[in-house]
Order: structure tokens, then sequence, then C-alpha cells
């Protein structure tokens, strides 16, 4: 017997706001805006990706999420998305979430970047008032996009900052790891850190340990979104355990992505042995079929018991911006949890 991961309390620290969609919502978007999903989406689901190393692969993800997110057109859509995102991870034990969102992405269907900005915040304090898990908000800026772009949003996320749920906690940088310079988005980052953000951009997912080392080296982030790929360098590797980051590793997308073939081929065990410290992530359960239990499980799998699953959620509650009396709660409820005989 073995203790249930949904029971174990944790932080939820890598998961996009489109990505964290129901598929039932996705469908019912489309239908009640008169948009024709791809078959990916209705009967194909969850839908098999190509790998994304590859340029085309990504593409063909990228097209399906552009689909995924050309159903929230109202206010009242991006309302249900936080508040079921909220519902889902607090079913999986998440005492804490951290949704990723780009408002640009939102902004013509609502009136503005700042409109759309507020609209999360806002149902992501609602929710939270409930008492049950407490969600916060990371701004994330786009590589696809010019780095003034990214000026402008960390602008936004530095006006809304805060340490509590329904506040901006940190500022990420997301999208295909091949396009833009990281040094160009330095100034946004500079923007971020200011206002005393978390800094949480991806990195080392689609490209190697060299994407890591530059995230280091020119964004100094608190945690980097996957950096699985730091362990094909052992010198950057140790450069992530110095520099004290939290790695989010999404085992599901790995594997969905073509990152790794198989979720054995995760190297999670690697960076935990480096003293690396994880925040297990869904990342984007709308396209990749897992959510965040899902990860753990995999952990499991991966061989790692039940005292090591703990420390992962640790990880994630102290990699965080959870306020300090939830977060005592929190560790407290995962050190029980241990104690609880399975």
């Amino acid at each position: 017997m073995t203790r249930a991961v949904q029971d174990l309390p944790k932080a939820h620290l890598h998961l996009h706001f489109t990505g964290s969609m129901r598929i039932e919502t996705v469908r019912e978007l489309a239908t009640s805006h008169g948009i024709r999903l791809p078959d990916a989406l209705v009967t194909d689901w969850p839908p098999r990706l190509a790998k994304a190393t590859d340029e085309r692969g990504w593409f063909r993800f990228q097209r399906l999420y552009d689909a995924a997110r050309s159903c929230v057109r109202s206010e009242d859509d991006m309302r249900r998305i936080v508040r079921e995102a909220a519902a889902d991870d607090r079913s999986e034990g998440s005492r804490w979430l951290e949704i990723q969102v780009d408002p640009t992405s939102y902004a013509p269907f609502v009136g503005g970047i700042t409109p759309a900005l507020k609209i999360v915040l806002d149902e992501a304090r609602k929710v939270s008032a409930e008492g049950e898990i407490g969600v916060a908000v990371v701004v994330a800026a786009s590589r696809m996009r010019h780095p003034l772009e990214a000026r402008t949003l960390a602008r936004l996320a530095a006006h809304h900052a805060g340490e509590g749920a329904g506040d901006v906690v940190g500022f990420g940088l997301s999208n295909d790891e091949r396009r833009g310079a990281v040094a160009d988005f330095a100034p946004a980052f500079a923007i971020a850190r200011r206002a005393g953000l978390a800094l949480v951009p991806h990195g080392g997912e689609l490209l190697g340990a060299q994407s890591v080392m530059e995230t280091l080296e020119h964004l100094d982030p608190d945690r980097i979104g996957h950096g699985v790929r730091c362990v094909e360098d052992p010198q950057v590797l140790d450069a992530v355990a110095e520099a004290g980051v939290t790695l989010e590793v999404c085992p599901g997308s790995n594997v969905a992505l073509g990152v790794y073939a198989a979720a054995e081929d995760v190297p999670l065990r690697r960076i935990l042995e480096a003293g690396v410290s994880v925040a297990l992530g869904a990342d984007d359960p709308l396209l990749f079929g897992t959510r965040l239990t899902d990860q753990y499980a995999a952990a499991r799998e991966l061989g790692l018991d039940d005292a090591e699953l703990a420390g992962l959620a640790r990880g994630s509650i102290e990699g965080s911006r959870m306020p300090q009396p939830m977060r005592r709660a929190a560790l407290a409820d995962v050190d029980a949890w241990l104690a609880h005989e399975a």
C-alpha cells in the first residue's frame, strides 16, 4: 500500500491559463462562439503530438493551443477558466496555484491587457476567499514577440504586484525557446525584479543545457520552467544547484512533446541527487491529458518513495510565493501525510 498522492499537500507552480482548461469547457465554449475545433480536440483527445524539439512538431502543437485559446472570448469565459483550474487543483491536494497568463492573448475581447489581467486577478481573489486554495498569478511574456512588449507586460505585472492570493506574484517568459535571445529580455526581468516579483522564465526543455545557462546568466531566475536538460552538462546542473533555483519539472509535458521517449527517461532523480529543488507541474493538461497528481504518480513510477514525494511537495511549497501562514500549515500537513501509516 502507498499513500494517495492526491492527498499530499502541494503547490502548483507551472500551469498555463489556456492549457489549464478542461476539454469539456473548450468544446462548450467553441459551440457557444460558433468555432470549429480540430479533430484532436473533439474526437481524438488527448492528441498525439508530434515531437516538438522539431520545429514542425512545435508548430503543430502551437496550432492546437491557438485553436483552444481562440475559444476564450469574454470575461465570463476567463473567469470560468480560473474557477475551474482552482477547483481541479484543489481536488488534487494543491493548496496554492500560481497560474500563468499572457494578457495580450485575451485583450481584444475585454478592452485591453489591463482589463484582461484584472479579470483574472479578481476571479483569483474570489476563489481564494473560499479558503480551500490560494490562487495567484504569473504574468508571462512571449519569446515570439518583441522584447519591448515584454517590458510593457513587466510594468503591468509590477503595478499589480503583491504577496498573496489574487495578486501578481511572478513574471515569466514562455513559448518556443528557439525564438528570441534570452539577453534581450533582461530589461523586462529587471523591471519585475525591482517590483519584488518571482522571476520564472522557461528554459531547457526544447533546447539543451546551454539554454539553462543563458537563462541563469541573463535573467537571474528564482525558478526555471522545465530546465530538465541541464543534466546534459554537469557544470550547468551544478550551477543550477548553486544558484538555489527551483526547476518546475513537468514529466507529462516532456514525454508528450517528445523531449523524452518515456516517463522513465525524465531525469528527475539525477536532478534531485544534484541538490536541485523541484516543483512538479502539469504545464498544459488540456493538450497533454495529464494533471498535477499524474506528475507525482510518474515520479513514483521512476522509483521515488513516499518520503521523496513528500520532498517534492515541500520543494513546490518552498519555491512558491505562498504567504507564510499558509506555507507553514501546508508544510506541517506534508509531514502529517508522511507520518500517516500507508
